[in-house]
């Protein structure tokens, strides 16, 4: 008994194919519908009915003792405002004392990077510039690094400022110290 394999994949014979949607048995829709119809003429059945209804039986509670009745509390009388902000607050005088700035005897620095190579310094240097912050790159001594250097600032408040200003343009990390050279 050998198989003819040629003849497989020609698509030749036809399969018989499976319905997508099971047949619904007309016994069971029919039984369905009786039940429904059954259920409501029971209901309209119900409702035709003139039944009396009963006397609700009333149950009589015991009488409770009256309590005593209380005395009605007196309220104390509205109070007066005191308050006189209104008048007084334009009229008064706010004495503030301000500390007195701190200026360093060595001034501070900001580097926003080191670099192998100059050119990617000068990039660094023009993406500062266009923040409208002057920078320098400066080679340090003995290595070949070269650092993007901002300032020299008297205050570090300033060197501060600067430096949030180019973190909101994306241009970080930022390190302040105090120069050295």
């Amino acid at each position: 008994m050998a198989k003819d394999y040629v003849k497989r994949g020609r698509g030749t014979t036809k399969r018989p194919t499976k319905r997508s949607t099971p047949r619904r048995k007309p016994w069971r829709s029919g039984l369905l519908a009786i039940l429904l119809l059954g259920g409501f003429g029971y209901g309209l059945y119900l409702l035709g009915q003139d039944s009396e209804p009963e006397a609700p039986v009333v149950v009589q509670p015991k009488p409770q003792p009256k309590p005593a009745p209380t005395p009605k509390k007196v309220l104390p009388p509205k109070p007066e405002e005191k308050w006189d902000y209104v008048e007084t607050l334009p009229n008064r005088q706010i004495e503030v004392e301000a500390k007195e700035l701190q200026v360093s005897d060595i001034p501070y620095i900001m580097q926003c990077g080191a670099y192998k190579s100059l050119e990617q310094a000068e990039s660094r240097k023009l993406d500062i510039a266009f923040q409208g912050i002057e920078s320098k790159v400066r080679k340090t001594e003995g290595s070949s690094w070269y650092r993007v250097v901002l300032g020299p600032y008297d205050m570090k408040r300033d060197a501060e400022r600067d430096r949030h200003r180019l973190e909101r343009a994306k241009i970080e990390p930022c390190a302040i110290w105090k120069d050295s050279q």
